[in-house]
């Protein structure tokens, strides 16, 4: 589903060069949750914003479900996101003056979908996430585990082929961030789309199939993991210990 072939993204400082990115090879399957770690300017953000187009590369390419991404002009890359990607961002970045469900209906918005049908498949997303209650509220009357819970619903509700998640369990309490987690891994594994997750948090991590770590802008270690319900359900008792450490 996704593949990079020597990823590198060199910025310039001053009158020095800073590699963000050194090289990196890297292909993703379908259907596959990978989870991107690393120590604070390991390159793992600059990676996943490469990856969502969001960033274009000083060297090397990217191609996604067979479109090499690292060569489309913006308004290309524009078309490709709306079609194919999804986002989950750590801050959620809903719009105030939106109710739950008209945030949850905006990507349907810019493809042309009506607004009765468009809702309606938003409401199914929000009632899959456990926020039917919540669809007529605006997000300050909500709290940050019932926003996060819309913006899951929101990246879901264009059914992509890979959704993009960016510490999406950062701001959020230990239980939160379980409920969070359960309802993101349901949607992939019922859809079958590829998930690519940047987090800090081993706990976080070991919920998906593989982790990648990042160091220096170079892949140290690429490890596959035997994917596990117990994964999820162990995930409370290891944040509790995190926290407690």
């Amino acid at each position: 589903m996704i593949r990079t072939e020597g990823l590198k993204k060199i910025y310039r400082v001053g009158n020095e060069k800073v590699a963000a990115l050194a090289g990196i090879n890297l292909e993703i399957k379908q259907g596959e949750v990978c989870c991107i770690v690393g120590q604070s300017g390991s390159g793992k953000s600059t990676l996943l914003n490469m990856l969502a187009g969001l960033e274009k590369p000083t060297k090397g390419s990217i191609t996604i479900a067979g479109e090499k991404i690292s060569h489309m002009d913006e308004e290309e890359l524009a078309i490709f996101r709306q079609n194919n990607l999804g986002f989950i961002f750590q801050s959620y970045f809903l719009l105030q003056q939106l109710t739950a469900v008209e945030n949850a209906a905006i990507p349907l918005m810019f493809s042309g979908m009506d607004k009765v049908k468009r809702e309606k498949r938003a409401m199914r997303e929000l009632k899959m996430v456990g926020l039917a209650e919540r669809a007529s509220h605006r997000p300050t009357e909500m709290s940050g585990g019932q926003q996060q819970r819309v913006g899951i619903a929101r990246a879901f509700v264009t059914r992509p082929k890979v959704i993009f998640a960016d510490e999406p369990t950062g701001n959020l309490d230990t239980q939160t961030t379980e409920q969070v987690l359960k309802a993101m891994l349901g949607r992939i594994s019922k859809y079958g789309i590829t998930l690519v997750m940047v987090t800090h948090e081993p706990s976080i991590a070991a919920c998906g199939d593989r982790i990648v770590t990042l160091s220096d802008g170079k892949i140290i270690k690429d490890e596959y993991l035997k994917k596990s319900e117990e994964n999820v359900k162990e995930t409370k008792k290891a944040k509790v210990a995190e926290e407690k450490a």
